[in-house]
């Protein structure tokens, strides 16, 4: 186990294959009823749940975490923070955001309400709280992407000397990532509550 363990593509891999082994169990345990289009729906929640998770545990660990232990970095230390730490770190967090999006999108495509729930059920004269709940979580998820790849990434790029800039650009484009980082912190809670409150408080 040790083994397994000390890898984390190993870790990974063994974790993906108990993950599998649950929706074998679903199999096992309903018998006769088994409804592969479940599971299909239930796979692609479960990819954008796992997706979520990266991406807001990173946001959090950026802004709980990586910002305000920064200040308390000797300055000898603080380069293996930028050049090391923060790209990996971005690189999952971005990730994680585009198939967060990504999966929800298709999710709710594939329940045929995707129009209804993206215009908050306007459409239906919002008769529909699950479209208005669901839709409020949406455009906050698609807001948080867009500030995630079109103005944090860029300009951690900038702050972080990953593309050229003149170094006095680096300080400005370090504060406008870390607010916008900010502004997706304020967003995340509210956006979690119309995910999560959307299946559990309109069945």
């Amino acid at each position: 186990m040790s083994g397994i363990l000390s890898n984390l593509r190993s870790t990974i891999i063994f974790s993906v294959i108990l993950a599998l082994l649950m929706y074998a169990l679903y199999f096992y345990v309903e018998g006769g009823n088994y409804n592969g289009g479940l599971v299909a729906v239930a796979f692609l929640r479960w990819t954008h749940v796992v997706s979520g998770v990266m991406w807001i545990g990173l946001l959090w660990y950026f802004n709980f975490v990586q910002i305000p232990s920064m200040a308390k970095i000797p300055d000898e230390q603080k380069p293996a923070i930028g050049k090391v730490i923060a790209p990996a770190a971005l690189f999952w967090f971005r990730w994680g955001a585009a198939f967060t999006l990504l999966t929800g999108l298709a999710l709710i495509g594939h329940t045929g309400s995707l129009v209804g729930t993206l215009t908050l059920g306007a459409l239906d004269g919002f008769a529909s709280g699950k479209d208005v709940f669901l839709g409020l979580g949406m455009w906050l998820g698609i807001i948080m992407a867009f500030n995630v790849w079109f103005i944090i990434w860029p300009k951690q790029k900038i702050a972080l000397g990953l593309v050229d800039a003149p170094t006095e650009a680096k300080a400005p484009a370090a504060r406008t990532a870390m607010l916008f980082s900010r502004t997706n912190t304020l967003l995340s809670l509210p956006m979690l509550v119309a995910m999560a409150g959307s299946q559990t408080l309109f069945g």
